[in-house]
């Protein structure tokens, strides 16, 4: 879906297709067909917006056949579908069963790393709509503290690749707590050197709730340092406002799982990398608990939980109710519904799920002053 704000810029809204399994190209062509063109439809709109996530094996398999690129392009063509960013986040494997720290990995010491962006930001180049201004692709915040070393000189490389494009696609480092970058604080510290021109930051809203940031003051410390939010992930974390209560504490228990590392925090940084470890004990429970799980943004979870719907809210209102646009690529980006306690029964589920999430948002950026632009 396309939105213009009143100082002209247009406005790309998505959603993430990480949410989906595929990780060959017939896969990324089945989920256009079954989730992609029906979250369209049932939103009723001739245009809707992709965040694609292409693992490495199909970034791969794209890269060698310019046939496959162009059959992928007049599929979405076909489906009322568009693409103008991609989750280059996750490398692959990331239906595993078990995910956690991998996801992390390869990180940006890595020429791997760098690799697999390039060729992401290739292909989105190739895939973009012809009246695109640009492309993004968001990608990790360098890596998991513990596993980094310190060597940027790939993100030197990256620049220097995108620059030599035809098109223009900029690249989104996105703050995670337990990362080398968890807060705004720390990307305009460690990313006051790089090319400011092609390279910034994903500002994801759950990753902001999480590290207790106010939006306000975190847009302002990224301005300063001059770095751009190229992309905005709207998400929303869970949050127990009293996790000693015992009830709060069994309806938190019920979020933990296998698959993904669900990063708490008890007020600011540092938290504990897992929900796990915050109930058996890491965190005292003291004060309010946010916790990195992407619950949907137009419905709170069972009470006694809540979201932190109000800090994605407070965002859009410091990116979009001003006199200028502050990003123009918005991605909802909730991959944890097969995950959630009352996860989807099947296919229909999912689709009214993303779908009610991305009228949520759609109707937040109209509340705003932005018009909906149609096809």
């Amino acid at each position: 879906m396309r939105f213009r704000h009143r100082d002209g810029t247009l406005v790309h809204l998505a959603y993430c297709t990480n949410v989906h399994q595929a990780e060959d190209l017939d896969g990324v062509l089945a989920q256009l067909a079954r989730f992609g063109e029906p979250v369209r439809e049932r939103l009723g709109v001739d245009r809707l917006g992709l965040g694609l996530w292409l693992a490495r094996p199909v970034a791969s398999e794209l890269t060698d056949d310019p046939g496959a690129v162009a059959t992928l392009r007049k599929e979405l063509a076909a489906r009322g579908l568009e693409v103008v960013t991609l989750n280059g986040f996750p490398y692959q494997g990331f239906h595993d069963p078990v995910v956690k720290h991998k996801v992390y990995r390869p990180d940006w010491s890595t020429r791997e790393r760098t690799a697999y962006t390039l060729d992401l930001a290739r292909l989105l180049a190739e895939l973009l709509p012809d009246d695109a201004v640009r492309g993004s692709v968001s990608t990790l915040p360098l890596g998991w503290r513990t596993e980094w070393r310190d060597d940027r000189g790939q993100l030197n490389l990256l620049a220097k690749g995108l620059a030599d494009q035809d098109r223009p696609v900029r690249v989104a480092f996105e703050p995670e707590p337990g990362c080398v970058i968890e807060t705004t604080a720390q990307a305009a510290s460690l990313l006051s050197d790089v090319d400011k021109e092609w390279l910034g930051v994903c500002l994801d809203t759950c990753h902001l709730a999480v590290g207790f940031e106010e939006p306000a003051a975190a847009l302002s410390r990224l301005e300063a340092a001059g770095l751009d939010v190229v992309k905005l992930q709207a998400s929303a974390a869970l949050e127990a406002a009293a996790p000693n209560d015992p009830a709060t504490r069994q309806a938190l228990e019920s979020f933990v799982e296998p698959r993904f590392l669900h990063q708490s925090n008890e007020g600011a940084p540092p938290g504990v990398d897992d929900l796990d470890e915050a109930l058996a004990g890491a965190l005292p429970g003291e004060a309010p608990w946010r916790v990195h799980f992407h619950v949907p943004l137009h419905a709170d979870p069972a009470p006694p939980l809540t979201s932190t719907r109000p800090v994605l809210a407070g965002t859009l209102a410091e990116l979009f109710g001003g006199a200028a646009a502050r990003t123009d690529h918005v991605e909802v980006e909730t991959y944890t519904w097969q995950v959630l306690p009352d996860a989807p029964a099947d296919d229909a589920g999912l689709v009214a799920g993303i779908a009610a999430e991305l009228d949520w948002t759609r109707r937040s950026l109209i509340e705003l002053g932005l018009e909906e632009v149609s096809a």
